[in-house]
């Protein structure tokens, strides 16, 4: 081989001029790796960390299988002895002196590459043991000043995770003699911290994280690298893309997040963040066979839609004999809602257990009694926690859930600009690892927040699926509770909603369908109300019921006239005058620049009300004009069932509109052409929402 082409392959120079010994240490085989951990028992968290190791092909020993964890507790205390004493006893047993023995936890672990990325790290290293690394000194901070300074990264061990060759760890291992519930950390870092005792084993720390990466104290440093399909954490301080990510201290919400990414799960086609291979398909059940439910519902406080949300519950496409009914409501408010619903339809679920404000129970206390009437019917296979400003649009939310095949998953649920989720569970789990009959206790959390610090705690993790849309939630902010139908006045915080229940069904199809009509020259009709706004619109005035009458006008006008006065309420009276202007602006408005091309409304007015025509009160209403630049007038009854007779002529058109339809609006000139009159009532009750537009 010519010097010429030795320059060009370099990688052949270093295994020509070395020794054959040399060479293969350069090249450490990946079967001469072994990963050895401690898991007592099979969390969440553990077989995620088999399957990430499954991914990249590593092959592990887990040590301590079924036995009882006696290492203390790492939220309160040091502790992890038990571990080193399983190690240790491993290792004795072990003879291929050759071996490369990577010993990591596991609950909070994920592997990001494989087992020759990993080797060669190690390599570079040139120590026979590297330890993970923490920018944090834990658990005796007064031995901060004997750490070794380095030039750049992290000075302190970490013992979560570390490499070495089997001779060099048996020899560290020699002199542990704790007990299981003494402190991993603090023997190693005694190691570490002891000259002769690092120098002899030849121990480092993997400072700038090349192939471990702790969270704790690090979050900042840790970016998620989208490159080629795959993913990676990348160390952004360092440079460095960590091979092992451990979701030590406070951040195991953290590794979750990272863990759904690193072993390569991200799918792009769907979006799916929680993909699992695992599904529970029920379609292969009969009715009988489906998994029995108990849907636990929350009333914490005054809530709009409460009749809706009734209404969607029983639209959920799941057998009713398989469901019971946990309602527990702190508020007298919705009580009408709740025991409607229930005479109504409480008959078709196989159970129905109330309990009300007069129980005197808090969220958490509610949620626990939820948790353990589940936790005690042999027959519940899950509960469903659902709060009552959940709007559950998706009417297969409960068959998704399940097979999902998570022991805790919640569906995706949004608000504008933020996430929210109601966490659900499996009642295996509830009788098997949440035994706990206070989840939702708390000094310092509210009930949600506590429930998922203890089940986290408890090593189950909590899933969110997005693969499909499942609704949103409600805001409870500025609800009144002052009136009959609460709701009206929820255009401002909950629009969407509040289109859904009041707007009619047919508005978004106006202009698409050309469902305008036009009765009378420069008249139009079109749907704009649902039965339900009509109708309570109609009982919150009869319920405020004071209705003017002739010419006994007050100041409610507030500066506007009405040129022939009617027996009406306006709606400044009931303080609906700002709630109104938003539903002309933004329901009517649109309609009328459209109509009258080249005219652009603000939906001002001085006059918004409701018109009540009887027989026997006032039946009609002679010629006039309004006194306004166009004028809204919208059924909020309907003829030949309400009330006979009744509707609009225009006068200079000799054109009638005498059947008018409930929910739709009558939109004509206020002045100067459109002078009409109101055609006489003749039975029953009439009522007409008007509005003078633009005075």
């Amino acid at each position: 081989m010519t010097l010429w082409s030795l320059l060009l392959f370099p990688g052949v120079i270093v295994c020509a001029l070395l020794p054959l010994t040399q060479c293969e240490e350069q090249r450490i085989p990946e079967e001469k790796l072994l990963v050895v951990t401690v898991a007592t028992k099979e969390t969440d968290g553990f077989r995620r960390f088999l399957r990430s190791a499954k991914h990249f092909n590593y092959t592990v020993q887990v040590l301590g299988r079924g036995q009882k964890w006696k290492g203390g507790n790492y939220t309160s205390a040091p502790g992890g002895g038990q571990k080193v004493q399983l190690f240790k006893a491993a290792v004795e047993e072990m003879k291929n002196e050759e071996r490369i023995i990577l010993f990591i936890d596991s609950y909070d672990v994920v592997f990001a590459s494989g087992p020759k990325e990993l080797l060669k790290k190690f390599q570079q290293a040139k120590h026979k043991v590297v330890f993970s690394s923490e920018s944090l000194i834990w658990p005796d901070r007064h031995l901060e000043d004997k750490h070794p300074h380095v030039r750049e990264g992290n000075r302190f061990l970490g013992s979560g995770g570390f490499i070495g060759y089997l001779p060099s760890i048996k020899e560290m291992l020699s002199d542990w003699t704790g007990e299981d519930d003494e402190s991993d950390q603090l023997f190693f870092t005694k190691i570490y911290i002891d000259p002769a005792k690092k120098k002899s084993i030849n121990i480092t720390v993997d400072n700038k994280c090349r192939l471990f990466q702790n969270l704790h104290g690090a979050l900042d440093e840790v970016v998620l690298k989208f490159e080629d399909g795959r993913v990676r954490a990348r160390n952004v301080l360092y440079d460095t893309l960590p091979v092992i990510i451990h979701g030590n201290g406070e951040t195991k919400l953290q590794i979750n997040y990272l863990g759904n990414y690193i072993p390569n799960t991200w799918t792009f086609e769907t979006g799916c963040t929680v993909c699992h291979e695992d599904l529970h398909p029920l379609t292969a059940l009969t009715e009988s066979e489906y998994p029995l439910v108990m849907i636990g519902i929350f009333i914490q406080q005054p809530t709009p839609f409460v009749a809706v949300f009734f209404e969607r519950l029983l639209k959920l496409q799941y057998p009713k004999n398989r469901l019971k009914l946990f309602i527990h409501s702190q508020k007298a408010h919705h009580e009408g809602q709740i025991s409607s619903f229930l005479q109504d339809h409480g008959s078709l679920y196989e159970d129905v257990r109330l309990f009300g404000h007069e129980e005197d129970m808090d969220g958490a206390a509610s949620r626990n009694l939820g948790f353990d009437m589940c936790r005690k019917d042999k027959d519940c296979d899950y509960f469903l926690c659902l709060d009552i400003e959940v709007v559950l649009k998706n009417e297969n939310t409960l068959k998704i859930l399940i097979e999902q095949n998570r022991s805790i998953v919640a569906p995706m649920i949004t608000r504008p600009g933020r996430l929210w989720s109601n966490f659900w569970g499996a009642a295996s789990i509830l009788r098997s690892e949440l035994t706990d009959q206070e989840l939702f206790n708390s000094h310092i959390l509210d009930p949600d927040m506590a429930y998922c610090h203890n089940v986290r705690n408890k090593g189950i993790f909590m899933y969110v699926t997005n693969v499909h849309s499942f609704g949103r939630i409600l805001s409870t902010e500025n609800y009144p509770t002052n009136h009959l139908h609460n709701d009206l006045w929820q255009i401002f915080e909950n629009p969407e909603d509040w289109q859904e229940r009041y707007i009619h069904e047919n508005y978004t199809r106006i202009m698409k369908d050309k469902l305008i009509e036009t009765p009378c020259p420069d008249v139009y009709w079109f749907p704009v109300f649902s039965d339900i706004a009509c109708n309570h619109l109609v009982e919150e005035l009869e319920n405020f019921g004071k209705w003017s009458g002739g010419d006994n006008r007050d100041t409610r006008i507030q500066g506007g006239y009405e040129n022939v006065p009617t027996i009406d309420i306006h709606l400044n009276q009931i303080n609906f005058d700002k709630e109104w202007q938003k539903f002309l602006l933004e329901y009517i408005a649109p309609i009328t620049e459209k109509m009258y091309p080249g005219y652009y409304t603000k939906a001002q007015f001085d006059l918004a009300f409701v018109v009540r025509y009887k027989p026997d009160e006032q039946p009609s209403l002679k010629p006039h004009h309004d006194a306004s630049t166009f004028t809204i007038n919208l059924a909020l009854n309907q003829v030949g069932l309400d009330y006979q007779g009744g509707g609009c002529r225009f006068l200079r058109y000799d054109c009638s509109v005498d059947a008018p339809r409930k929910g739709w609006a009558l939109m004509h000139p206020g002045r100067l052409t459109h002078y009409h009159e109101g055609l006489p009532t003749t039975a029953g009750v009439r009522y007409i929402a008007v509005s003078f537009v633009d005075p």
